[in-house]
């Protein structure tokens, strides 16, 4: 069912791709309210957003004076997203200001609220702005950590707004769950894998997997705006847009990932292993393109075993090597056979790998794989089992880097 969301827009740059978050928005069956100030309408106009929204848009807390609209836009709403939040306008929310629609609409919202920064570097680290956000989260609000990249005119740095699906993933996340994003793991270091390796037979062709890297993703961006300094390694995830707040490494193969996991791990304190990584690869790749009839032909393709990352991981600190790693985190994509349902190769993989918990999925038929919703089974090597309900990788997520807050509390 639909639910009343307010957009807040302040007066930035950014404020074009407000556009694109308030159709997200409309599209996923929400009723959206447009807020802008008298400056974001410098960039975008107002017939834009009533366009988009199909409500009137107002600015001043003297519109719609009958309907007290400066109090009941924010007693009603489902949620609250300021995007872009300039530095002025996050001054203003902090001082708990009231001289336009927004900000009197935040004084009065019992919904939760969310902020998506954009500016530049130097205001975005200066310390009046680091007060005014700390006080906003103190307070409850969810701050979002902008991304880095480029800004107006050829600057580059972290200050650039996070791109419209991920703030309404995490929007719809708030939600599914209100308390969902707490600032719990400030100053841990999270290591993420996700996507697919590929293991080239030739200059062309590889043998790879379905894996998108969505549910990976998801880890990072909740992890990262839960506070971990997250570094995230994507196989083959190009297509996917970079989470805000996040290092990216990029790797290709179950070689790569392997060799960038064990020079990463040493400073994590969790290892996230939602990559989908090749169990074989190919003894012998070619070093032109294999064609038909030629002499390169091959009659078979022969397999080795690649190295287990995650097996490797939990022998490494349990030897002592890894000290400081407090939570492995391994994930399990399966199927039933004879042998099993799916929950029963589940468990045997987590008795086999030994991580302190396991995601564990069915795949096929549309589930998991390339797909933006996913449900399953979390496995805790003490035992203890919880159902993932079906809904968004997001909130999935969610789930899972709750319970590795708690090992690492532990």
């Amino acid at each position: 069912m639909g639910k009343r969301i307010v957009v807040g827009v302040a007066g930035g740059i950014a404020a074009y791709k407000a556009c694109s978050l308030i159709r997200l928005f409309t599209e996923a069956g929400h009723q959206v309210r447009v807020i802008p100030t008298e400056s974001a309408l410098n960039f975008v106009g107002a017939a834009t957003f009533e366009a988009l929204s199909g409500q009137p848009v107002q600015t001043g807390v003297f519109a719609d004076v009958p309907e007290v609209a400066h109090v009941r836009l924010g007693q009603q709403a489902d949620l609250v997203v300021v995007a872009p939040a300039t530095a002025d306008l996050l001054a203003r929310a902090a001082a708990g200001r009231a001289d336009d629609l927004l900000t009197a609409t935040l004084l009065t919202a019992h919904a939760p609220v969310l902020f998506a920064p954009a500016m530049h570097t130097e205001m975005w680290l200066h310390p009046a702005t680091v007060e005014n956000v700390a006080t906003l989260r103190r307070r409850g609000a969810v701050v979002l950590d902008p991304a880095a990249g480029r800004l107006t005119g050829t600057d580059s740095g972290p200050g650039r707004l996070p791109e419209p699906e991920e703030i309404a993933a995490l929007a719809g996340l708030l939600l599914d769950r209100a308390d969902a994003l707490p600032r719990d793991l400030t100053g841990r270091k999270i290591l993420i894998t996700a996507g697919g390796t590929r293991e080239p037979l030739d200059p062309v062709r590889f043998i790879g997997n379905r894996s998108s890297g969505k549910q990976g993703y998801a880890v990072a961006r909740v992890a990262a705006q839960r506070g971990a300094e997250v570094t995230l390694i994507g196989a083959n995830t190009r297509a996917l847009a970079d989470p805000a707040g996040v290092e990216m490494v990029r790797v290709g193969s179950a070689a790569e990932l392997a060799e960038t996991v064990a020079k990463r791990t040493p400073e994590a304190d969790a290892l996230v292993m939602a990559a989908a990584v090749a169990d074989f690869r190919p003894t012998r790749v070619a070093g032109a393109k294999m064609k038909k009839g030629a002499d390169s032909e091959p009659s078979a393709i022969e397999l080795v075993r690649n190295d287990d990352v995650l097996a490797t991981a939990v022998a490494d600190r349990a030897d002592g090597r890894l000290p400081r790693l407090s939570a492995i985190v391994g994930f399990a994509a399966e199927t039933g056979d004879a042998a099993g349902d799916v929950l029963f190769h589940g468990r045997a993989k987590l008795r086999r790998k030994g991580c302190d918990l396991l995601v564990v999925n069915a795949v096929g038929d549309g589930k998991a794989f390339e797909v933006d919703h996913n449900a399953g089974w979390l496995l805790a090597a003490d035992g203890s089992e919880s159902v993932l309900e079906q809904g968004s990788k997001t909130l999935m997520a969610s789930r899972i880097v709750d319970a590795m807050v708690g090992l690492l509390r532990a």
